[in-house]
């Protein structure tokens, strides 16, 4: 619960938050999110759910929350998959609609922990970017890479774990499961770029957004993963099990973080090479030694080959900054409940 003689957390209102989900075809694990919302203190002054075309019950799920979570609920059902970069994106445009100060984005395969928006309210009068941490699904401390190497566009695994006494570390990175971001610095970069369909996304936007502010990773325990995955047990570090579509991403991918380098005169060929290498390399060791398998490696060949198609696209531009002023400003500017 917040503290009503903490000065930092008076100056939040936590009306002014919206957490904002994605969910595909996993009404169980949103039933499970939603129910956590809804014993949350403080509770945000939204709750956006973007579904990714479900084929399950997920609406009819939704709907069962309208009168019990304790907030408002908004949900938009997109016409087909757009991925969980579109979701975002789509998300993350709704709560700047709505005129949220502060947008949590969030899978839904993670529950909030009962004081986790009181525990953000400590660090919101001082940052502008920020990511909580998270326990892993049987309750470990997950580990999370914080830290991108950018001319080589990809995460540092052994950016240290610990924190000091400050509680916080800077980081140039982002992850959609518990980014917290400001709208001002959403106005500035412009939404979430819904063309990775998946992976490498929330990367680029949290580095994005780190250009513009000092991005942090603080030291406060706000969700709970609550779907078990496969893993290989690196200690500290976690090699998760992957998929054919995932693998076929992570290498297509590559080329719109490529495009986005060019953009903003930090594209270093050969380095961003050699991270493309590093990148392919990681996806074999994860077939090898957490799927027990060599099949899949045509994804990461297809990838490759389509990214390169990608890279010559001289018609491709970055998302756009969102306009200066605020569009739930403007008559009619907010979206139907």
């Amino acid at each position: 619960m917040t503290d009503p003689h903490d000065p930092t957390a008076q100056s939040f209102d936590p009306a002014s938050a919206t957490i904002a989900i994605v969910t595909f075809n996993r009404s169980g694990l949103l039933t499970r999110l939603l129910t956590s919302i809804g014993q949350m203190d403080p509770r945000p002054g939204h709750v956006v759910v973007i579904d990714n075309a479900s084929t399950d019950d997920t609406t009819e799920v939704v709907d069962s929350f309208r009168e019990r979570i304790g907030t408002t609920l908004v949900y938009r059902r997109m016409e087909t998959n757009t991925g969980g970069s579109g979701g975002f994106s789509e998300g993350m445009r709704v709560a700047y609609e709505l005129g949220s100060e502060w947008i949590w984005l969030m899978d839904d395969d993670v529950e909030v922990i009962p004081d986790g928006l009181a525990k953000m309210a400590r660090w919101a009068p001082r940052f502008k970017s920020i990511q909580g941490r998270r326990y892993d699904y049987d309750g470990s401390e997950f580990y999370w890479q914080y830290r991108v190497a950018v001319p080589l566009g990809i995460p540092i695994p052994f950016a240290p774990a610990g924190f000091d006494e400050s509680g916080y570390k800077p980081m140039n990175s982002g992850c959609f499961e518990g980014m917290f971001i400001h709208r001002d610095i959403v106005r500035q970069i412009g939404l979430p770029d819904p063309r990775f369909f998946i992976y490498w996304d929330d990367q680029l936007y949290g580095w994005l957004a780190s250009r513009k502010t000092q991005s942090v990773i603080v030291d406060e325990f706000v969700l709970r993963r609550t779907r078990e995955i496969k893993q290989w047990d690196l200690g500290i570090r976690h090699l998760n099990a992957s998929s054919n579509a995932y693998r076929y991403y992570i290498m297509r991918n590559r080329a719109y973080i490529k495009h986005y380098y060019r953009a903003l005169d930090v594209y270093r060929p050969v380095l961003f090479g050699l991270g493309t290498a590093l990148t392919f390399g990681k996806e074999l060791i994860r077939l090898v030694f957490v799927e027990r398998t060599f099949r899949g490696t045509s994804n990461l060949f297809r990838g490759l080959r389509d990214g390169r198609r990608i890279a010559r696209d001289t018609s491709w531009t970055p998302m756009p900054p969102l306009a200066a002023s605020d569009a739930a400003d403007a008559p009619g500017g907010q979206p139907a409940l």
